[in-house]
């Protein structure tokens, strides 16, 4: 799926490509197609290599998927039922070799979605991650431990045209752009 956004300086085209479209066929994708993400996920970079990232997801048309999908808020609901996966990301608090809090704990989190979304990226497939779900209501339903945090959720699927969407979306099926450098990037202090 390439797209047209340009860098300022020269970086690979997968991540220039990677972005969050939410126009999906409906068709399946196979469990090696997914697991090659989570695999992907795998390889991410943690502190003291504790990977504290955990996935919990659902292929379409199974007994598992109305638990995730019911998690949504009614708008991601309106496009997310045409994934072919959903997946729930949470991460452990704690450091497994000391049970000691992990400050980086979402931001490794963050660097396995990652690795996920730019090998979704690379196979074809769609990869969108949200906040837009009922926290609360996850953590009840997978029954997990007050020392994890509950991150986001994941849709993936096969990209579809944006016709597939409804009308309030469809005009927004595009890739963004992104700030400029100078807006987050410091020499020596920081700017507001």
């Amino acid at each position: 799926m390439k797209t047209n956004r340009k860098s300022t300086y020269p970086v690979d085209d997968l991540i220039i490509d990677r972005w969050s479209p939410r126009a999906m066929s409906g068709q399946d994708i196979s469990n090696q197609e997914l697991m090659s993400l989570f695999e992907a996920a795998r390889w991410a970079p943690s502190s003291y290599n504790n990977q504290p990232w955990r996935f919990i997801y659902a292929h379409r048309n199974t007994d598992s998927w109305s638990k995730l999908f019911n998690l949504f808020v009614p708008f991601n609901q309106s496009w997310t039922k045409d994934a072919a996966a959903l997946v729930l990301v949470i991460s452990s608090k704690n450091f497994a070799h000391n049970g000691q809090p992990s400050r980086t704990h979402s931001f490794d989190t963050g660097a396995a979605v990652e690795n996920l979304a730019l090998q979704a990226t690379s196979m074809g497939l769609v990869c969108h991650a949200m906040e837009g779900f009922d926290y609360d209501k996850a953590r009840t339903a997978f029954n997990i431990p007050e020392d994890y945090d509950i991150e986001a959720m994941l849709a993936i699927g096969r990209p579809a045209p944006a016709s597939r969407l409804p009308q309030e979306l469809q005009e927004r099926e595009v890739p963004s752009d992104r700030k400029p450098l100078d807006s987050f990037v410091f020499n020596g202090t920081f700017k507001q």
